[in-house]
């Protein structure tokens, strides 16, 4: 992280267009750092830092940027456009400013047949319900949800959903205009796919905490097409498959409805609204992996994260996701085939772990205090809470899919190892 931006000072967030010509970059003084994701005709290259003197940087230095941090990245190719039509589930609950923001710009994307599900688990108030009908847009449904839990929100959308292609985006994102197209684009380029996840991007870097939690959850996986599957395990992970965050994150995530359906949709237990408080997009793809799908990353569909902007938030954050990450290593540990599969990566999974501390260690000063003590306690807690959770769920009668489906042969058991024995030793895939 540049040194103008690791001491933290207010970072603005922006786009340039690498194929345009270069002007001033002039926003509000406060301003001392810019973060610019640089695109090609629509396809994202990367992303350029430079610092700002009174929120003011002229067209030489960022032409300077650009070549010393980007050099000679040809133009990257974009899906081929699709206009499939596609669902958007979007689960939420009592974040009716948020919640507005999203939706807004999902309408005003260039994918024009889409249909956007608002699904308000156990709302405590009408707040999500005006939202929708102020918005007044035939192609938004609201659908009330008695049962509180983002996976059992998106499970209540897959059902809900018309249509093949099924997305999800949280109600704290704006996707890109392109977003939409894109995925559907990717589907129709690539029919094995299964899945398909792109950037999550950070909207603001206003506050401390903003940029930290953007430094220590590392939710952009870089702007390289990637495919994952048991045949062709990627050799930059040592724990593949069983890699948390790899294959993306449920703010930005796509699937072919009927694959979903056929894996048993998400794990009730798992995410946020539930008492493990997340892990339930990583236990999802990886549970398709395991059914021999193809997951698909592409660059080109990303979305923008509002991130936690408070010390206590972020806190609430970082420590619910280690409850959820203590979770699905506890659904990983309850099924024979898969824990005997992960024993064989558990000195790869402890290294990686090791990294993501110290990858928080080094987030800046907006690390709360304490991040490190509540990792443990919430990795401690997961497999408690995992398990009181799934009684909670099996009660209400909702889905606790099975990690590895018992039709699957038992050659699970001897996943292979190539990517174990070929991984550098510092590589890191979360």
């Amino acid at each position: 992280m540049p040194p103008w931006i690791a001491s933290h000072s207010p970072t603005w967030v922006g786009e340039l267009d690498r194929n345009s010509p270069v002007a001033d970059l002039a926003v509000d003084p406060h301003f001392t750092a810019a973060r610019l994701l640089v695109t090609a005709a629509g396809a994202p290259v990367g992303i350029v830092e430079l610092p700002l003197a009174a929120g003011l940087a002229v067209a030489s230095d960022i032409r300077t940027a650009l070549e010393s941090q980007l050099g000679e990245v040809p133009d990257p190719p974009l899906p081929p456009w699709s206009t499939e039509p596609i669902t958007v589930v979007v689960a939420t609950r009592g974040r009716p400013e948020s919640l507005e923001r999203c939706v807004r710009a999902l309408l005003a994307g260039e994918h024009t047949d889409i249909t956007v599900l608002v699904v308000d688990n156990e709302p405590a108030d009408d707040s999500t319900a005006t939202v929708v009908s102020r918005i007044g847009d035939p192609r938004v449904r609201y659908v009330l949800e008695p049962r509180r839990g983002a996976s059992v929100g998106r499970n209540r959308g897959l059902q809900e959903a018309r249509t093949a292609i099924v997305a999800f985006t949280d109600d704290d994102t704006e996707p890109d205009k392109g977003w939409a197209g894109r995925i559907a684009g990717a589907f129709a380029a690539d029919p094995e796919l299964a899945c398909v996840s792109g950037p999550v991007l950070a909207a603001r870097l206003t506050t401390a905490e903003e940029l930290a939690a953007d430094s220590a959850m590392a939710w952009n996986k870089g702007f390289v097409r990637r495919r994952y599957s048991l045949a062709d395990p990627p050799a930059e992970s040592a724990i593949f498959p069983f890699s948390p965050g790899l294959f993306g994150i449920g703010a930005n995530l796509a699937v072919r409805a009927d694959v979903a359906k056929a894996v048993g949709g998400f794990d009730e237990a798992l995410g946020p609204g539930s008492p493990t408080h997340g892990g339930e997009d990583c236990e999802f793809l990886v549970r398709l992996i395991l059914a021999d799908h193809v997951l698909g990353y592409e660059p080109a569909a990303w979305v923008w994260h509002h991130h936690r902007t408070g010390q206590a938030a972020l806190r609430v954050q970082l420590e619910g996701y280690a409850v959820g990450l203590g979770g699905f290593l506890t659904k990983v540990a309850l099924d024979p085939r898969a824990r005997a599969a992960a024993a064989r990566r558990i000195p790869a999974a402890v290294a990686q772990l090791r990294r993501i501390s110290e990858r928080e260690s080094d987030a800046g000063s907006g690390m709360p205090a304490g991040a490190a003590g509540a990792r443990l306690r919430g990795l401690a807690t997961g497999p408690f809470a995992y398990l009181r959770s799934r009684r909670v769920v099996r009660r209400a009668g909702g889905r606790v899919p099975p990690l590895v489906a018992p039709r699957l042969p038992l050659e699970i058991e001897s996943l292979s190892l190539t990517s174990t024995r070929q991984s550098p030793p510092d590589a890191d895939p979360s």
